[in-house]
């Protein structure tokens, strides 16, 4: 089936495909992305890459640099971040047109004096309106609040492989408890908080380097940004700050502050974009089947999106938007463009979808006629082959399970 499609991949500052800009894969020059809330450069880099636009490379040299050739890492978004104050009559969710979600927006409690001075301001942007926004923390975004992940704008619930369900609470056990998500809404999403799910965080300005790739990020900061990392006892290396970040109190402490400039970098070696399928230690799961809702349908769609969200979690706001969507090669011109067919087969995928899952009811696939019991062993089994060594390598080698 994956032989089918090529992929393409796009950004924006809301959830508007047709505002978006294609992402040049694997090109050391980033994308420049913002508005009124924040500015963002942005590189994507995929390993065995064969999409779109045509003739983009098909690898980088940032795979070649450590610890990515040693993880064997096979995709990173980098990015660029640099959060702006609201001005006095802007609204925080003007930019968007993201989907309404479930997930919790209750205020803050107010941030402890460290917190507020966590990142020193880089320019004289700030003012002195606090009228801006009804948050806490007028200064930047609270750790607690800039989130990372996954979502859709439709139910995927009626295609979701038995057990998942399951193995999310695995996953927010053994891998962040500060996970947010319900993969059965209407409209579902995944997100965690952007200190526990990204790879690398370095505070300041960070390094483009066309030999490395184009932006490169190393876990800590310039002078500044390391000072600031200290005064609030935010760890030097990764790993600990990633588990760190689990503690909502330490979260809470950290600020995204407005004006100041935040690298961010997210790579693993398990999904990979080539083949279309989840790569985790001791067997490859094909992700066709599931990407988008796809399945088993009687029609298949001509066109699947994995989408991913930089947003705060308060004001329900996405900041960047980043989408790697499937098209049919049929539906794609020679010059990489869309035919019309394809952008109207997009349209009816979404809405085939949602009148599948209605069909389907509210009752998740996984509850007909299997054991959760059974499921729920499987789904332990499973992630419980998943051992990384300190280093980031697998410990058990791919014995071919498909």
């Amino acid at each position: 089936m994956a032989e089918k499609y090529i992929i393409r991949v796009t950004a924006g500052s809301d959830y508007d495909l047709d505002r978006h800009t294609v992402v040049p894969v694997n090109s050391h020059e980033p994308v420049r992305i913002g508005n009124e809330l924040f500015d963002a450069e942005l590189n994507i880099r995929v390993q065995n890459y064969h999409g779109l636009p045509r003739n983009s490379p098909n690898t980088s040299p940032y795979f070649s640099q450590e610890p990515h050739a040693t993880n064997n890492d096979q995709y990173s978004i980098a990015i660029r971040f640099t959060p702006k104050k609201p001005s006095s009559g802007s609204k925080s969710k003007a930019n968007s047109t993201e989907p309404s979600r479930s997930s919790s927006t209750s205020k803050l409690s107010e941030d402890p004096p460290s917190a507020r001075s966590s990142s020193p301001s880089t320019n004289g942007d700030d003012d002195d309106d606090d009228d801006v926004e009804d948050d806490d923390s007028v200064d930047g975004i609270s750790g607690e609040d800039l989130q990372f992940g996954n979502d859709f704008d439709h139910p995927i619930r009626d295609r979701l492989p038995p057990g998942f369900s399951y193995a999310m609470n695995i996953v927010k056990w053994w891998i962040d408890p500060g996970l947010e998500g319900d993969a059965y809404a209407d409209q579902p999403y995944l997100y965690g908080p952007a200190l526990s799910s990204f790879n690398a965080i370095h505070v300041g300005t960070g390094e483009h380097d066309p030999e490395k790739g184009g932006l490169w990020f190393e876990e800590g900061g310039d002078e500044d940004g390391l000072r600031a990392r200290e005064d609030i006892g935010a760890p030097a290396t990764a790993k600990d700050r990633m588990k760190w970040a689990l503690r909502p109190a330490n979260k809470s402490r950290w600020t995204f502050q407005y004006g100041k400039t935040y690298c961010l970098d997210f790579f693993n070696p398990y999904l990979d974009f080539n083949e279309f399928s989840l790569r985790l230690p001791g067997f490859t799961l094909p992700i066709m089947k599931y990407w988008d809702g796809q399945s088993l349908r009687s029609r298949p769609k001509r066109s699947h999106t994995l989408r991913y969200v930089l947003r705060n979690r308060s004001t329900n706001t996405a900041y960047l938007v980043i989408m790697f969507t499937l098209y049919l090669k049929e539906d794609v011109n020679e010059d990489g463009s869309l035919k019309p067919a394809a952008l109207e087969a997009t349209k009816q995928d979404k809405e085939m979808a949602k009148e599948m899952a209605k069909e389907s009811g509210r009752i998740p696939a996984e509850t007909e006629n299997i054991s959760k019991d059974e499921d729920y062993e499987e789904a332990r089994r499973q992630f419980g082959r998943l051992e990384v060594s300190n280093d980031g390598k697998d410990t058990e080698a791919d014995d071919g399970v498909d």
